[in-house]
């Protein structure tokens, strides 16, 4: 059923499509930049809990740096201690790396195969990597989608190069559209991972299949212990359409950024055995037997939520088709009122990292070539 192996539904550009109001607030002005609470979405009150929160909006982001450094198709972006960025390309498999505003080709994972949505995805960094180096990608291969890791070699002058790919988890269904791909470490060491339904509208709502789905995985691929179907199953959420992005909160709760159909892009707050409802719902309708989202975005031109990062209780997503940077801020269980901003100034947003100095990295989508920004909470 489950391979272990040891050795977004992306929308295009927004068109006409009018969205749904939220609450008007006040608007920001900031530095270098607008913040937009009056932009479309919402905080969801599911089951009639759980509304907006007394915590204030974002106060600012303040764009330092814009890197124009040549980036094709970036799909994920994350951190190393030292500060460098590395960054996956979809379709060319490369994993490149920026340090002081100057990119770099460190190598190409071997064994991708792009297509449509499918390709080079998430990159997640080993909790020990101090001591291990070891790196993590998701990647569509010829058959499937699949995590694989590979040594990191970091030389005395601090240059960088890809060891041999290890292929620790397969048999995630791949299709053309909807692959998932998002991974990240937990503060348990483990790691998560986000699916997608890969088309195939039976898997979501059915425990013992991997389309539609948060995984729950030690770092060597096997399931984790504890979770809720099994500790032989990695399954950790289901009744996911396309999981984007994956991010904890100060109180160590897991929230996940995911695409809607043509309505009801979503933030939701995980819970172990939690059923999110694709197919049968979306959004927060209040159905007994689904979690409600958090968040709902009404209208997809609003938001297509990519990736994820919280920074001071702020959830931070990308937005493709809404081209805007969305924030929410958290509060324990709850959310507050999202807050948009640079809405159409940088194109499709992909993904979102917090970087060790405090600052936030967006990577953006179909530029081509790509940038980085760097910007200051």
């Amino acid at each position: 059923m489950f391979r272990r192996q040891r050795a977004g539904q992306d929308r295009p550009p927004a068109g006409g499509r009018a969205g749904l109001a939220c609450a008007i607030a006040t608007v920001l002005v900031l530095t270098a930049c607008t913040g937009n609470p009056s932009s479309p979405g919402s905080a969801a009150t599911p089951g009639g809990s759980g509304g907006p929160v007394s915590h204030e909006a974002p106060r600012g982001l303040r764009v330092e740096q814009k890197l124009d450094v040549g980036l094709q198709l970036p799909w994920s972006v994350i951190l190393l201690p030292d500060g460098t960025a590395l960054v996956s390309e979809r379709d060319s498999g490369m994993i490149k790396s920026i340090r002081q505003g100057k990119a770099a080709t460190i190598g190409q994972l071997p064994g991708v195969v792009p297509g449509g949505e499918g390709g080079l995805l998430g990159l997640a960094l080993s909790p020990t990597f101090a001591s291990d180096h070891w790196l993590y990608a998701y990647l569509t291969a010829a058959s499937d989608n699949r995590i694989v890791r590979v040594r990191l070699n970091i030389d005395a002058d601090g240059s960088l190069a890809l060891g041999e790919t290890e292929v620790i988890f397969s048999g995630i269904p791949k299709a053309s559209t909807h692959n998932g791909g998002r991974i990240r470490f937990g503060p348990d060491g483990l790691l998560y991972v986000g699916t997608g339904d890969s088309q195939r509208r039976d898997q979501p709502q059915d425990p013992s299949t991997l389309g539609g789905k948060i995984l729950r995985l030690t770092p060597d691929g096997r399931p984790a212990h504890g979770n809720p179907f099994g500790d032989d199953n990695p399954v950790y959420s289901y009744g996911h359409r396309n999981v984007q992005g994956l991010a904890w909160d100060s109180g160590g709760r897991l929230w996940a950024s995911e695409f809607g159909p043509d309505v009801d892009d979503e933030l939701n707050l995980i819970t172990p055995g939690g059923n999110y409802g694709w197919p049968t719902v979306t959004g927060a309708p209040g159905r007994k037997g689904f979690i409600d989202a958090k968040v709902v975005w009404p209208s997809t031109s609003d938001a297509s939520p990519s990736g994820l990062e919280i920074l001071d209780d702020v959830a931070y997503t990308g937005a493709l088709r809404g081209q805007r940077l969305w924030a929410i801020p958290l509060e324990g269980e709850a959310t507050g009122a999202p807050v948009a901003y640079f809405t159409g100034e940088y194109g499709r947003l992909r993904d979102v990292a917090g970087a060790p100095d405090g600052t936030l990295w967006v990577i953006s989508n179909n530029k081509n070539p790509d940038f980085a920004l760097i910007l200051r909470p």
